[in-house]
């Protein structure tokens, strides 16, 4: 893409082989221009090479054509190896006319868009890894004065500025040069400026341009409206929609949806698009069109918005293109939600024949989700928005995405409050105080959980009631209100008996005994967490039939009896592992590893506690597995 480096590398490696003797007849340098209003033609060109070889005046050829003819003959009778630089051309018919007849020499090409349709060696540059960005920023301040010790000072503003940048190359020595004359500020004020103004070429672009090592001026809109306007209007018109997305990285069946195309129309536009490096195929997945993803450039998505808000007509197709993606996303979000909460004997939901598609599908599309969630605080997008935030609380629990759950929980709670949908309201706040209990914010969650309930309340849904009160269960456990807790799981369990929800008095018994447990009432514990084992697998529900076996362990263990726990703790494990629900199975092999070493069995006792540090490792939690490790460190030869 356009500010990516390619001219820098190119006459870097250029002096590099020289300096090898990789060429010893020398350089041969030329801008094309490609990409601005009076790009270089091959005729203009040839006279500039033409008078680097000596040739001027009286011994120009007369014609364009005579005069790349004597180029070429020059080229082929000069022995020694010459490299060409062809930079910025845009198209094939600035430089075909000026490639060597002879394959003695090189010839290297900078290009914005991909000559496909050519036998050249091709190499995509992308942008710079995060610690390049860093040392790039660095380098250019010590060049200029080796006393600057911002870097060293605020090297987590100066990661966040490069971050901003979208780490490439053009923006960054643009903010460079804005830190060279903003000596005597913090890299944190600039930081703060971009981020305050949201767009950061609006402020990159907003000092005196400098130039570069080739006189080119350093501003960077310049370069993403060149390529935006040159390209075809259905390309421009993708590109502008992308811009709006809720990501930035996107699948290609919700880009289809997005620009209102089918798929094959899409998926011809987006590799368009990746020809000219404005857009990026980031994984194949199954190598189908639709497991296809793509990615937009930080800086081109916000140049492309902008584009967007500039036009009344052009916001117009926008917002329909965010009702179309989020009506998308709201149907596929449903499906893996059915797909992750079925049953043996439901039916079977629509798109995701097995529960690792849904979750994969998940996984790809999470940041987008998220970010359509937060859609519902414009009165537009609420009501889609809050049935989308209802069918993401599954997954991200699943996940442990407690901090995206939160997100989506209150922009859900805004939307509903917005729209006057009590119920839906209800179930954001009852959200909420879930994920907020996942955190450990027991208080938090309690007042969000009792907010939830008293809503559910007031619109008389019993069954909604029940699970609100199951919930602050939870929440009123972790903050240590044993009591309070059995008296909301024993509300929840009586509830869904009354109604005939046979599932949800499972989970009310499961919550249950572990209040009971915790209050010390180790025999009603064990009793109701056999219940809520019985009832989960008479529903079909193994992976929760599982968190009843390792609860139960628990209760077993209480009450000294470790031979059973081992035996429960056994059962559990098989499920989870089925599952591949690496926390759960950290967790229960860590109890495990404590009943052996109640037991006396040191050895088994230092194996599970490994065990429980592997899964942990496996789901993404140091903390959880850094504990185990200790244990087993800890335990005596």
């Amino acid at each position: 893409m356009g500010g990516i480096g390619k001219t820098a590398l190119a006459v870097e490696a250029a002096h590099q082989a020289r300096a090898r003797g990789w060429f010893p007849g020398g350089t041969l340098f030329v801008d094309l221009r490609g990409y601005d209003d009076d790009p270089v033609t091959a005729d203009q060109a040839v006279l500039a090479l033409l008078d680097a070889l000596g040739v001027r005046g009286q011994d120009l050829p007369p014609t364009p054509e005579r005069q790349i003819d004597a180029y070429r003959a020059l080229l082929a009778e000069r022995r020694e190896r010459t490299l060409l630089i062809l930079d910025n051309a845009s198209g094939p018919y600035q430089y075909l006319p000026l490639l060597p007849g002879t394959d003695r020499h090189r010839v290297l090409i900078t290009s914005r868009d991909r000559p496909n349709s050519l036998a050249v060696r091709l190499i995509d540059l992308e942008t710079l890894a995060a610690d390049e960005s860093v040392t790039l920023v660095t380098r250019a301040l010590h060049h200029t004065d080796e006393r600057d010790d911002r870097p060293a000072r605020e090297p987590d503003a100066l990661r966040e500025l490069t971050d901003l940048c979208g780490h490439l190359p053009l923006a960054l020595q643009i903010a460079a040069g804005m830190l060279r004359r903003r000596r005597h500020r913090r890299i944190a004020s600039l930081v703060a400026d971009i981020r305050s103004a949201g767009d950061p070429t609006a402020v990159l672009d907003g000092g005196s341009p400098g130039t570069d090592l080739y006189g080119r001026s350093l501003i960077l809109r310049p370069v993403l409206e060149t390529s935006y306007r040159r390209l075809p209007p259905d390309q421009a018109r993708l590109l502008r929609l992308l811009g709006v997305a809720p990501g930035a990285e996107t699948g290609t069946e919700a880009i289809a949806a997005l620009a209102d195309l089918d798929m094959e129309a899409a998926l011809s536009l987006l590799e368009d698009l990746a020809a000219t490096h404005l857009v990026t195929p980031v994984r194949g997945g199954d190598g189908a069109a639709s497991g296809v993803r793509w990615r937009v450039h930080d800086l081109v998505r916000v140049f492309a918005a902008g584009v967007v808000s500039g036009d009344a007509g052009l916001r117009e197709e926008g917002e329909a293109a965010r009702e179309r993606v989020l009506a998308f996303y709201v149907q596929r979000a449903d499906a893996a939600d059915d797909r992750l909460r079925w049953l043996p004997g439901r039916a079977e939901p629509a798109w995701f024949p097995e529960r690792g598609q849904a979750l994969a599908w998940l996984d790809g599309e999470r940041a987008a989700l998220v970010a359509a969630a937060g859609w519902g605080r414009e009165e537009r997008f609420a009501n889609a928005a809050i049935r989308l935030a209802e069918s993401l609380g599954e997954y991200l629990s699943w996940r442990r995405y407690f901090d995206d759950w939160i997100a989506t929980s209150e922009a859900a709670r805004e939307a509903a409050q917005l729209v006057e949908d009590r119920l839906g309201e209800a179930a954001a706040w009852n959200n909420l105080g879930l994920a907020l209990y996942g955190t450990g914010r027991a208080e938090e969650a309690i007042d969000a959980l009792t907010h939830g309930r008293d809503l559910f309340q007031a619109t008389g849904r019993r069954h909604y009631e029940a699970i609100a009160w199951n919930s602050l269960g939870l929440a009123l456990q972790e903050a240590e209100r044993a009591e309070e807790a059995i008296d909301a799981h024993t509300r929840a369990r009586d509830l869904h008996r009354t109604i005939g929800d046979r599932h949800r008095e499972a989970m009310a018994w499961n919550n249950l005994g572990n209040a009971l447990q915790e209050a010390g009432r180790v025999e009603e514990a064990i009793d109701a967490h056999t219940r809520a084992r019985d009832l989960y697998q008479a529903a079909g529900d193994r992976h929760r039939e599982a968190t009843a076996w390792n609860n139960l362990g628990n209760s077993l263990m209480k009450a000294d009896r470790a031979e059973e726990a081992i035996e429960m703790y056994s059962e559990a494990l098989k499920a989870f592992q089925e599952f591949e629900d690496w926390y759960s199975e950290g967790q229960t092999f860590f109890n495990l590893a404590l009943t052996y070493e109640r037991a006396s069995r040191h050895p088994e006792a230092h194996t599970a506690y490994l065990q429980s540090a592997d899964a942990y490792t496996r789901a993404n939690a140091p903390t959880e597995a850094a504990h185990a490790r200790t244990y087993a460190a800890e335990l005596p030869e």
